[in-house]
């Protein structure tokens, strides 16, 4: 690796990955680009989620501090019912992650499936917005079991690269009646608790390919990734308060097709 692959991969991870357009594809993509492929290239990518799971955690500070306080009446996402909350959402997609860990790492990391779930999410995005679904939840204090459910159901699809972690929690959180904001908002903060076991897991598996030269290029792309998250997520908020998601299902819709083409 060299600095630049740092730089752009830091800045892809940052920018992608609470956006609904899929962190996962785009740094696949963006490898393939760069020709940064290999074991390190692929740790590398896992450790700088690190850096957006602690943008998060530093944007939402106060609410991750609740969920260390006792709980105050029985519809706050605080304390040991925030905690099961986040449980219950995260818990489908570990056991599915589990067991078609080698399946998914085999079959559905290459460009092509990437491209095409992009595409297919992309079209899901725009069918799901004009919709219109009505909301019932106006505030995370108000998430129920059976929504935090549902919202873990749908992060299940995010196991395919190029889905988006982003995309499935939100539309599930839609589907479940959160308002837009409260759904982007809860998948934001349901990622933290499972993207942590699924980095921690993968880093673990992958020490014996870091040398300490490497150290350099992780710290930057972690440094990036966190800056880049920060500026996502904040951007991402500002926009749901006016728009839609359509722009973001255009979008992937548009890189779908570049791709297929460069790849044809």
């Amino acid at each position: 690796m060299n600095i630049v692959d740092s730089v752009v991969l830091g800045i892809v991870e940052g920018l992608t990955e609470f956006l609904p357009i899929s962190s996962t594809g785009h740094l696949i993509l963006a490898g393939h680009l760069l020709g940064a492929k290999g074991d390190v290239e692929a740790t590398f990518e896992v450790f700088i989620q690190l850096g957006a799971i602690l943008a998060v955690v530093f944007l939402y500070k106060d609410r991750f501090k609740m969920l260390f306080q006792p709980g105050n009446g029985e519809q706050n996402f605080t304390g040991l019912r925030g905690w099961k909350l986040l449980f219950v959402t995260s818990l489908p997609a570990m056991i599915m992650g589990f067991l078609l860990r080698d399946f998914i790492k085999e079959y559905l990391f290459s460009p092509l499936t990437v491209v095409w779930a992009l595409g297919i999410g992309g079209l899901a995005i725009i069918l799901i917005e004009r919709s219109k679904i009505k909301s019932s939840t106006p505030t995370l204090d108000h998430i129920s079991f059976r929504q935090a459910l549902m919202i873990g159901l749908f992060q299940c699809l995010s196991l395919w690269p190029g889905v988006s972690r982003a995309a499935s929690t939100i539309i599930g959180g839609l589907f479940s009646g959160l308002d837009r904001r409260v759904a982007a908002e809860y998948s934001f903060i349901a990622a933290v608790p499972i993207m942590c076991m699924a980095t921690m897991y993968d880093l673990l598996k992958s020490l014996d390919h870091l040398q300490v030269s490497d150290i350099q290029y992780f710290a930057i792309g972690f440094v990036v990734a966190f800056v880049s998250a920060i500026i996502a997520i904040k951007f991402f908020i500002k926009l749901l308060q006016r728009w839609t998601m359509t722009p973001f299902g255009i979008y992937r819709i548009a890189i779908a097709l570049l791709f297929f083409w460069i790849m044809s």
